[in-house]
């Protein structure tokens, strides 16, 4: 027979122990509970953007990605703005560093940060968005630091090169909203009937009228073979070339 030392443990530490005097369950202890930080909060954020999109961020949910009271993700964002601003700023973190200041190699290093960030822009989708319009809705001294962290290497990269502080302010500026530009037009590129073998019925152009939109219709292939890496290349020669000349002019 066995006694009730031997058979009993501590409610307090059992999940699903009965609350006493009621027969009912206690529903169990969220597995991590206490034992969270704001990595993991900011990484399963990450985890539902980049699964479901924006629109599927709440605290709600997110406290059920982390089995956790969605009052205690508080603790570690504030608000559903400190969250976003969170996601974007780990996110961003994840590019590479710029090379050394300075030299010749200004516009090898502003090459590869463009695709780096395009590459990153292609592997969360859902976050890229956030990544290029969150800044705006925020002062730039109450941004978080990791998001500013490449303003600063660039600035210093130009000014090595020669740039006046002022010149390579308009650099980064010009820099940043063209590759911005880009990695949301091929964000958008969609096309109309994926099935279609036909480039010019896949993208819909026998949608436009012909007599509106005859140099559109006619760049079909053009249009559906895009390609995002080439073009990002082709529209860089351009603004680099175009820097280059004005930093030796």
């Amino acid at each position: 027979m066995r006694t009730a030392d031997e058979g009993s443990t501590d409610d307090s530490g059992r999940d699903g122990a009965s609350t006493p005097g009621t027969g009912r369950r206690r529903a169990a202890a969220p597995r991590g509970r206490g034992r969270i930080d704001r990595d993991q909060v900011l990484r399963a954020a990450l985890a539902v953007v980049d699964a479901e999109g924006l629109d599927a961020l709440t605290m709600r949910r997110l406290g059920a990605e982390l089995r956790c009271d969605p009052m205690t993700i508080y603790r570690y964002t504030p608000t559903r703005d400190a969250l976003l601003d969170g996601v974007a700023e780990l996110v961003v973190e994840q590019l590479p560093p710029l090379g050394e200041e300075g030299g010749e190699d200004w516009q090898v290093e502003l090459r590869a940060s463009a695709h780096a960030f395009r590459s990153l822009a292609l592997a969360h989708r859902h976050v890229a968005p956030l990544l290029i319009t969150r800044p705006l809705s925020t002062p730039i001294g109450l941004r978080p630091l990791g998001t500013l962290r490449p303003l600063e290497r660039t600035l210093a990269l130009l000014e090595g090169a020669g740039f006046a502080p002022a010149d390579a302010l308009h650099v980064y500026r010009a820099f940043t909203s063209f590759v911005a530009g880009h990695v949301l037009t091929e964000l958008q590129e969609l096309v109309a009937d994926p099935e279609e073998a036909e480039d010019f019925l896949r993208l819909g152009l026998h949608r436009l009228p012909l007599g509106q939109f005859p140099r559109t219709r006619a760049l079909a292939g053009a249009l559906a073979r895009y390609d995002g890496a080439a073009e990002l290349d082709q529209g860089l020669d351009v603004l680099l070339s175009g820097l280059r000349a004005h930093l030796l002019g």
